[in-house]
């Protein structure tokens, strides 16, 4: 609040400071939340509160020019504190994709790694049938509960995957039925991964329904073949499924262009109103204060209107800005020629500077804020006076203002800080129920895969005749080592609910 006081525009500058205050507001609250997940709300915040800054430099610039002195930018607590925020942003993001890069590394070590024993599984012609079929299952699922990848392995590995999982199938002499098993499995499968993308289709967001169905492709990839003859016809009712959701999705993005297109009209339309404004000949307060008043309402409106093209989007705003900065140079012009007020003007605020002195040292913050606030009000209502008195009162006024305000914010400070503590802790309770939750879930997915591939074997061996006595024992062995980890998985699952009780 330091510097020279520029009495036409105070009223934007004060305006400007609130706003950076509810942006910077509106940031720390951000700052709780995933970081990975709020890049284009900090960039739109930022974006704001920097052209709120600029706005308040280049005023300030202005007026030092119009005084003949030089300009020094005046320091911006706010500026600084938000600058600190953004900092702050910046570190947990940077961990977070350190962390993620890591994470990703080590899911390719694993990927590559089943790679090479698929390899080995496709290449071994003459190895035990049963034995090689458990493996490659037990593969495939290990692969499914790999996370992602660096994204320029991702289409190598799922290649490479695809071709030794194909490989091993059309390789290796599997008996039929255990063949027309697998065939049947992943038919069931890839019907039901056709069912969730059909339904995708009545989904509202199609950008989150986009992305589950690319992760529905990626599932696809994963799932082993299906009889020749019904492979094309599978294939296709996926694909279709799958161009309505990218069909949807285009025309959202185009929607989104065409909204662009009618925000640049209605900007268009703004300049022309300030553009077309004829204030040369005005002679009084009222025809200055009209006019202010319809510039301040353009000015809100074009913050109501969203972004316009890229190409065009800072174009605009220039030509937009230039206007209004015209305007108000006009403005300052006409009230720097007015001095018949300006002892009286003196004299108000001298008493404006009385009244917040004997406010400055009060620590009841809300009662004492408000009666400052309308001091403040009161200040603006009140005309320039000569230029040798204009620092000195401003300086007093501001001086007790932010003495005032800045105890203020001490205290807030102190109790913000307890405030976070206490999040933080309730945060990371929340974590860890979540953690313990979704360990739990799969623990039962897990159980309820095993148990359907036990039943599932324990008919089926109905079906074999005594000449499949290697096959029969291979599945007994199989069924015996499901019912243990299954008996396993639920000892685990019981200690999660003992914990959560």
């Amino acid at each position: 609040m330091l510097g020279h006081f520029l009495e036409n525009t105070i009223v934007n500058v004060n305006d400007n400071n609130m706003e950076k205050v509810e942006l910077m507001e509106q940031l720390k609250g951000l700052l709780g939340n995933d970081v990975t997940e709020i890049k284009e709300q900090v960039e739109e915040i930022k974006s704001q509160f920097y052209r709120l800054y600029r706005q308040e430099q280049e005023a300030a610039r202005k007026q030092a020019e119009e005084a003949g002195e030089a300009f020094t930018a005046a320091a911006d607590e706010v500026e600084t504190e938000f600058r600190q925020l953004l900092q702050v942003y910046k570190t947990q993001r940077a961990e977070a994709a350190a962390k993620r890069e890591e994470e990703m590394k080590q899911n390719q070590l694993r990927k590559e790694r089943i790679i090479d024993m698929m390899k080995q599984l496709a290449e071994s012609e003459t190895a035990d049938v049963s034995n090689n079929m458990q493996q490659m299952r037990d593969l495939q699922a290990e692969w499914k509960t790999i996370g992602p990848v660096p994204a320029p392995m991702v289409a190598t590995l799922q290649k490479q995957y695809a071709m030794y999982q194909e490989k091993f199938y059309d390789l290796v002499k599997i008996n039929y039925e255990l063949r027309e098993y697998d065939f049947k499995k992943n038919l069931e499968q890839k019907e039901a991964l056709i069912a969730e993308a059909l339904a995708l289709q009545e989904k509202a967001d199609i950008v989150e329904a986009n992305r589950i169905l690319q992760k529905l492709h990626e599932e696809w990839a994963e799932i082993g073949p299906v009889a020749r003859d019904l492979r094309e016809d599978l294939w296709n009712r996926f694909k279709e499924a799958s161009t309505v959701i990218n069909k949807r999705h285009q025309e959202y993005f185009d929607q989104l262009h065409q909204r662009e297109q009618e925000n640049l009209v209605k900007k268009e339309a703004l300049v022309a109103q300030i553009r077309d404004l004829d204030y040369e000949d005005f002679k009084t307060n009222k025809q200055w204060d009209d006019a202010t008043a319809m510039v301040q309402a353009l000015q809100a409106e074009w913050r109501t209107i969203g972004f316009a093209p890229k190409k065009n989007n800072q174009i605009i705003y220039d030509e937009f800005r230039s206007y209004t900065d015209k305007f108000f140079a006009a403005k300052t012009a006409f009230y720097k020629s007015l001095r018949d007020e300006l002892s009286e003007n003196l004299k108000r605020k001298r008493e404006l500077v009385a009244e917040a002195e004997a406010l400055k040292d009060s620590t009841d913050w809300r009662e004492t804020a408000d009666k400052l606030i309308e001091l403040q009000k009161r200040w603006k209502e009140v005309g320039p006076v000569a230029r040798k008195y204009s620092d000195e009162v401003w300086k007093q006024f501001t001086a007790a203002c932010d003495y005032f305000f800045e105890q203020k914010k001490a205290a807030r400070k102190a109790d913000h800080a307890a405030y976070l503590e206490r999040q933080a802790a309730r945060q990371n309770q929340q974590k860890k129920e979540v953690a313990a939750e979704n360990d739990r879930r799969k623990l039962v997915r897990m159980y309820e895969t095993l148990l359907a591939e036990t039943k599932t074997m324990e008919n089926n061996m109905g079906f074999f005749s005594g000449k499949a006595e290697g096959l029969l024992k291979g599945m007994q062995q199989k069924i015996e080592l499901n019912k243990a980890r299954m008996a396993e998985i639920e000892a685990k699952i019981n200690e999660l609910d003992a914990a959560a009780e």
